[in-house]
């Protein structure tokens, strides 16, 4: 017996999966002895518009050589990337094909924790079509540091399970819209799973296909918010700020001498209360503009001239 509202969901569920495919791609990496190995990588997407735009994740298809992209009804094309955000981890490739089921895109700025959401993904392709798991949004605005030494921020958290293959799939809510791009899975965290927001992705996709994606300014440092439970733990003084876990080799804040352990105070003279206000500060500014940072140095309270650059 059917719960309340349970087959009209999945049949939201059905006509929603038809906009997510399969991308396939390969990679050419250096093995030993200087050969040259492909190396084949699977993820998904959402096609956002009919024409043939589909939504992924920059790191679905960084480094492709080749990129296939296979719709729900085992149609394969080959795919070209338009363009990428590292920023936010989006990228969009276009398919030669027109009147493609595209997805009704929602506003993550109206979701609550607590909210039933479903991640769609298509990892297997032909061998096998989209997959479906459930669960809610456990958290909004979270943090993680991404593989490249810089931050992902505005966060969706979830417990649906974004399985391996998932990352570009979309995170959709019970009428279909989808609110999130799946992006992340954190191991041994009891199937914890991030998403980006729809309404930063849809912001970032558009930049794209106009061909007016901004360069970002990049600071080069890994942080925590200093709250009160942080400084206890790593017995350091109850102030407001950053403290610096990790320094990117060869960046901005590295050649200007800030290491880990320090704590970021403020920005031009902007108080730093969190890791989100020093990345909004930054977000400001230009690549190639000089800021001053007031930072704790083992106790002792320095300025230090930071110049921006390019985010890798």
């Amino acid at each position: 017996m059917s719960f309340p509202g349970e087959d009209e969901v999945l049949d939201v569920l059905e006509k929603v999966s038809r906009s997510v495919v399969n991308i396939s791609t390969v990679r050419l990496v250096h093995a030993m002895f200087y050969q040259v190995v492909p190396v084949r990588g699977v993820g998904s997407g959402t096609i956002i518009d009919s024409k043939g735009y589909i939504l992924t994740n920059n790191h679905v298809i960084r480094g492709a050589r080749r990129i296939s992209v296979a719709l729900w009804n085992g149609d394969v094309f080959e795919g070209e990337v338009i363009g990428s955000c590292s920023l936010h981890d989006i990228a969009v490739v276009k398919v030669d094909r027109d009147g493609l089921p595209a997805a009704e895109l929602g506003d993550s700025d109206r979701l609550r924790v607590g909210q039933r959401v479903y991640a769609i993904g298509n990892p297997f392709g032909l061998a096998g079509g989209p997959t479906v798991t459930s669960g809610v949004i456990s958290a909004l605005n979270r943090t993680i540091e991404a593989e490249a030494g810089f931050l992902l921020e505005n966060l969706v958290q979830t417990d649906a399970a974004i399985n391996p293959g998932n990352s570009g799939g979309p995170l959709v809510d019970v009428k279909g819209r989808v609110v999130a791009i799946s992006t992340a899975i954190v191991p041994f965290a009891q199937g914890i799973g991030f998403a980006i927001p729809i309404n930063i992705a849809k912001r970032c996709s558009a930049e794209i296909i106009d061909g007016k994606m901004p360069s970002r300014p990049w600071i080069g440092i890994i942080g925590l918010s200093l709250t009160e439970g942080v400084a206890r733990q790593y017995n350091l003084p109850p102030v407001d700020g950053v403290l610096v876990t990790r320094v990117v080799e060869g960046g901005p804040a590295y050649r200007a001498g800030i290491e880990a352990g320090d704590i970021v105070l403020k920005l031009d003279g902007v108080r730093i209360k969190n890791i989100e206000g020093l990345l909004r500060e930054i977000h400001k500014r230009k690549i190639g503009d000089r800021v001053h940072l007031d930072i704790l140095k083992m106790g002792v309270e320095r300025s230090l001239e930071v110049t921006l650059s390019e985010m890798p």
